[in-house]
């Protein structure tokens, strides 16, 4: 009898090994790596951050696990589950599809490879894992940007609740468990995993905080499923066999293609081809316009007071109310708000958590200046985002000093794609790492870190680089200089 896809899925976690894995995907984990543990310090500040930190102080512990960017150790239940909401709160974090990854795939991975004294190599493995099979189930499910007809067709149940499975093979991969208990880990893992509401979470503007799906629970759900399979609970290795009742079915996907996850699974790594990086802490779908307004007021020196109009032309499935928000009443509402985003990038900010500031957000220029924001739907974005699944088309047109300024793109900085410019540079990511953590670690540490990191397979405990992102003593916040 042939091995059911959560077998085969099993097996594929644990035969990877470091010295087998190409060069390219080896790069893109210490890539991730570094973008996300940048991102999570940059939050601690933030609403969503510091809610997590405060919760993972009350799951208690024994100290064995690192909230980044504080000098709170806790159990590795908190540390991942405050982890995974800093790493997401700026909405500043990696994205491939199905979107979001990492918050829900790598903090499990840093708590439990922290506590065991993992090696580099054996982290880089599990971020590959963890990658490439949400990569994979993504792939093989309804996707936020899917056309038919001609037409932009959104599902009417979307979210990112497949991500367990990979949070869940990292895990087990560093615990160094037998495929037979990694098959019931992610068995464990689809029966429990949260419900995929982002659908709804568009819909209700101002939206809610936890966002298409809160990173710290998924950790959590991840959390379970592996140490029950450790204990010795059994999991339903048929879950994602069954059409008819099993996950496709009760998870809400339409389309359900299972060949895209077995398709030369541990032979070809294809996250990689589309892994994407954030200069802007805002939904990616803005990231397009901002790099072409940007440049039209940077480089004609325009002033936000001189503009009289912004117009763009946006991607055709946001036309939904958490886009379309322009009550601006939580620092969140301002990653979404198409807007909002567009008058705030006018600013001139340098991106970063600056741009989450509540007197940049809620300052009276850039509200003034959103009410001079419209938008349409991009009329060529069906035909140009069915040639290549880069294509972000985005037009936009400054009204100032009694002349239209226009720009367009048709990919955004920081996606893999057929311009060599829209990639992220090793360089980029250090630049971005730096802003992202400059007032919180010293120059010194930051250099530590980002050496460490880049050549995390000599690394031999990863509990001495988490160990870097504690930055101070007796204060969660606590500061260093440089």
């Amino acid at each position: 009898m042939a091995d059911s896809l959560i077998q085969q899925l099993g097996t594929f976690a644990s035969n990877v090994r470091f010295d087998h894995l190409p060069t390219a995907v080896v790069e893109e984990c210490k890539r991730l790596l570094l973008d996300s543990i940048g991102c999570a310090v940059a939050a601690i500040e933030q609403p969503k951050g510091r809610i997590g930190i405060d919760y993972a102080r009350m799951m208690g512990g024994n100290g064995d696990a690192t909230v980044i960017g504080t000098d709170e150790r806790t159990s590795i239940f908190g540390a991942a589950f405050a982890n995974g909401e800093l790493i997401n709160a700026l909405d500043m974090d990696a994205v491939v599809p199905p979107g979001h990854v990492t918050p829900y795939v790598l903090p499990g991975a840093l708590a439990v490879g922290e506590a065991r004294c993992v090696t580099g190599k054996a982290l880089v493995e599990a971020i590959a894992v963890s990658h490439e099979m949400s990569y994979r189930l993504g792939k093989a499910m309804d996707y936020l940007r899917d056309t038919k007809d001609g037409k932009v067709s959104p599902p009417p149940v979307y979210g990112y609740s497949s991500t367990v499975f990979g949070a869940t093979a990292a895990i087990v991969k560093l615990k160094a468990l037998p495929a037979t208990v990694v098959a019931n880990a992610l068995g464990i893992a689809g029966s429990i995993s949260p419900v995929n509401s982002q659908v709804a979470w568009f819909q209700h503007a101002p939206s809610s905080t936890i966002k298409y799906l809160l990173a710290g629970a998924l950790t959590q759900s991840a959390m379970t499923a592996a140490h029950m399979a450790e204990l010795g609970h059994r999991g339903d290795l048929q879950i994602l066999d069954d059409r008819e009742f099993g996950f496709p079915r009760f998870i809400g996907t339409r389309r359900w293609e299972p060949e895209c996850i077995t398709a030369e699974l541990g032979e070809a790594w294809r996250f990689i081809t589309e892994q994407a990086y954030k200069p802007y802490p805002h939904c990616r779908i803005l990231h397009a316009l901002l790099d072409a307004l940007i440049e039209i007021v940077e480089s004609n020196d325009i002033e936000p007071h001189e503009i009289e109009s912004i117009k763009a032309w946006v991607e055709g499935f946001v036309e939904q109310p958490v886009w379309l928000n322009r009550d601006i009443g939580h620092v969140h509402d301002a990653q979404f708000s198409i807007a909002h985003g567009l008058a705030l990038g006018a600013h001139r900010v340098p991106p970063g958590k600056a741009w989450q500031d509540p007197e940049l957000v809620f300052g009276a220029s850039v509200m003034r200046l959103m009410d001079r924001v419209t938008h349409e739907v991009h009329p060529d974005y069906v035909e140009l985002l069915t040639s290549h699944a880069a294509s972000r088309p985005a037009n936009i047109e400054v009204r100032a000093r009694g002349r239209t300024f226009a720009g367009e793109r048709r990919y955004p900085k920081g996606s893999p794609s057929p311009e060599p410019s829209s990639y992220m540079s090793n360089d980029e990511l250090v630049g971005k790492f730096r802003r992202n953590t400059e007032d919180v670690l010293s120059s010194a540490r930051i250099d530590d870190i980002i050496e460490r990191v880049f050549s995390l397979e000599k690394l031999e405990n990863v509990a001495t680089l988490l160990s870097l992102l504690r930055p101070g003593k007796n204060g969660a916040l606590t500061r260093v200089s440089a």
